[in-house]
């Protein structure tokens, strides 16, 4: 290994490290999302670490660092979804879809940890590209940030936005 690969390595693994430190909780609440079952939480998990550490060799600042982030995460979970899509095509489903046939739920405020695993159990429903914005949304990222990480409009991204907060607000209100 040259001075310069060794260089290069060690940026690459200081930006991975940056990266992770400020997003690693981002990217497990993505896996979790993602997948239901533990296991396959994990090996998703490892798989988007895998791929952000790997995309950092071509980084070079073209979007923020979250953006970045964001985006190799999400394709990386797009990635997975679209292998084992396949087996489970019939069960996603799009916010209209979903409008429709989800019931209510019951909160129980005093244990928000059922209430999240509900949230999580209605987003995983989603088709891919609802579940990705909804789940940017949730993690903070504003309309424009959505559209550059998923590469579609700003109003579709707002329409998206507005259709999941009418969709949660139906399921989880009492």
């Amino acid at each position: 290994m040259t001075e310069q690969d060794l260089v290069a390595r060690n940026a690459q693994d200081a930006l991975y490290t940056q990266a992770t430190a400020e997003l690693g909780p981002a990217l497990a609440r993505l896996a979790a999302v993602t997948e239901r079952n533990p296991t396959s939480q994990r090996d998703l998990l490892q798989e988007i670490h895998v791929a952000l550490w790997r995309s950092f060799a071509v980084y070079q600042g073209q979007c923020s660092l979250r953006t970045w982030v964001y985006r190799v995460a999400h394709n990386a979970a797009a990635t997975h979804v679209r292998k084992s899509i396949r087996q489970r095509r019939d069960q996603l489903m799009d916010l209209e879809e979903l409008e429709r046939v989800t019931p209510a739920v019951e909160i129980d405020t005093a244990d928000e940890s059922a209430t999240l695993e509900q949230l999580y159990q209605l987003i995983r429903q989603l088709k891919p590209i609802d579940r990705d914005v909804m789940l940017l949304y949730l993690e903070g990222v504003d309309g424009e940030g959505i559209a550059e990480v998923l590469g579609i409009s700003v109003a579709n991204v707002a329409q998206k936005i507005h259709r999941s907060k009418k969709l949660l607000q139906q399921r989880f209100d009492k």
